[in-house]
């Protein structure tokens, strides 16, 4: 016999699902308040019955336990919810509980984002069970609300963008990452990044800025010019990004995805990925970034980390075993690819007489790079 599962994420929807139900076997019931249900959650059947970090009065939590439902403990002194129900957006992580944010003079030091790095940084010193429970319960939390975000797309609709977090604003490569993110929305596709700052934030600023237009473009891409890089300081730089926001508005944008890690805690996190899935865990956040890329994926110039991305999805066209799971992947900037990080002729070697060498490309313009991918 199947259950079917019910996903529960408000108090809400428990509630419209409760309606004429006698056992809640296949329910996942996660981070809702549930202190007033008790006697309701006394009635019925329980066994199967998975809570994760719902809060419960005394006498129902032993009941629920006792009559076989599995109870996810809620975890104190967290400066994140690990049970959290959705993505993250620019706006929770650069913000304050107590309601400031950037523009309304709130630190980045004591922002959201800023306070899980903090707390991040010392469990990686201070390893606990605790802290490693929290880390994997959130990191699955993420990844099921991923799931849910992109659940609507054509997964060979969904394109990467990957390239050097060091790019600055101002310069010509910032302009092609952008440019490149918004050819790709406004083909129909939805961009997905690291998250990060750089080629990153780039191409989510195109993705964000395409329903406005290249007018829109250019008057963005000066105003963020004066503030060139999150070092020397963040704060400068994420404002002059909510500046941006503030002009041309979220609810206009275009759609991009962004999949940064505390990680890589001195990177914040860019402010034009309309969603954020942010991991702790930065080898799944690099397998979630490169799997969900089924449209292809374009390599703009970077250092290590993007030639790392290169061969981690290399490797899994290489031995894909459906012709349809193969990717494309793009290479912009010949000189870049084939003499100052020759990844280029590795590339071809591996893709000699197999189905992957269709799809490797290598070019010098990101108006090649798009024609390759919508054409």
């Amino acid at each position: 016999m199947t259950v079917r599962t019910n996903e529960i994420e408000s108090l809400d929807d428990f509630d419209a699902r409760l309606a004429g139900i006698t056992s809640l076997s296949g329910w996942f019931v996660q981070s809702v308040d549930l202190t007033e249900r008790g006697e309701v959650l006394r009635k019925v059947q329980v066994t199967g019955a998975v809570f994760l970090g719902c809060l419960f009065d005394e006498a129902t939590e032993a009941s629920l336990r006792a009559r076989g439902a599995m109870l996810f403990p809620n975890l104190p002194h967290l400066p994140f919810d690990p049970y959290r129900a959705g993505l993250y957006d620019a706006d929770e992580l650069y913000g304050h509980d107590d309601g400031r944010t950037l523009l309304t003079g709130l630190p980045y030091a004591e922002s959201r984002d800023a306070e899980i790095y903090a707390w991040a940084h010392d469990a990686h010193l201070h390893h606990t069970l605790e802290t490693s429970l929290a880390i994997a319960l959130h990191d699955h939390s993420i990844t099921d609300a991923l799931d849910e975000a992109t659940d609507h797309l054509d997964p060979a609709a969904v394109v990467g963008v990957m390239g050097g977090h060091a790019v600055r604003r101002g310069e010509p490569a910032y302009r092609d990452a952008m440019d490149l993110g918004a050819g790709l929305t406004d083909a129909g596709r939805t961009v997905l990044t690291g998250g990060g700052p750089g080629a990153m934030e780039a191409a989510n600023l195109g993705a964000y800025l395409s329903p406005y237009g290249v007018t829109a473009r250019e008057a963005a891409a000066e105003l963020l010019a004066a503030a060139p890089s999150f070092a020397p300081s963040i704060d400068v730089w994420a404002r002059a990004a909510f500046e941006v926001r503030q002009r041309w508005r979220p609810d206009g944008a275009g759609h991009s995805i962004g999949i940064p890690t505390w990680f890589y805690g001195h990177e914040p996190p860019n402010a034009f990925a309309t969603e954020v899935a942010k991991y702790f865990t930065n080898a799944l956040r690099e397998d979630t970034l490169l799997a969900r890329c089924r449209g292809g994926i374009v390599y703009l110039p970077g250092a290590a980390g993007t030639v790392q991305e290169i061969f981690q999805a290399v490797t899994e066209n290489y031995y894909a075993a459906v012709v349809s799971d193969v990717a494309p992947l793009v290479l912009v900037d010949r000189e870049h690819w084939t003499r100052r990080l020759p990844a280029w002729p590795l590339l071809e070697a591996l893709g000699e007489g197999r189905t992957m060498g269709q799809r490797l490309h290598l070019v010098d313009s990101i108006d090649e790079a798009l024609e390759v991918l919508v054409r």
